[in-house]
């Protein structure tokens, strides 16, 4: 019994992984287009302008370099707390 407890945790682990993902990508997305809305919609119409159009490309990409560059630095610090442990614990 205990031997399928520990081959299923590992896919448990897994797919709550892989959840979490899925629900911190659906907050980016909720959050992105929140921003661009209130930055970029001035009047609802039936059509978007090309100025407001333009307005969301600019800001929908602002807001995913911006996101991609704070991961990336979230990275390269865990990176380099993860080999300060290391030669700590040599």
């Amino acid at each position: 019994m205990e031997g399928q407890g520990a081959t299923a945790d590992p896919q448990l682990q897994h797919f709550i992984e892989i959840e979490s993902q899925k629900q911190r990508f659906q907050q980016l997305v909720h959050q992105m287009t929140e921003v661009c809305w209130e930055k970029c919609m001035d009047k609802p119409g039936p059509k978007l302008d090309s100025r407001t159009e333009v307005c969301f490309v600019n800001c929908v990409e602002r807001f995913i370099d911006t996101s991609q560059f704070i991961l990336n630095r979230l990275e390269q610090t865990q990176r380099s707390r993860g080999s300060f442990s290391e030669t700590m614990s040599d």
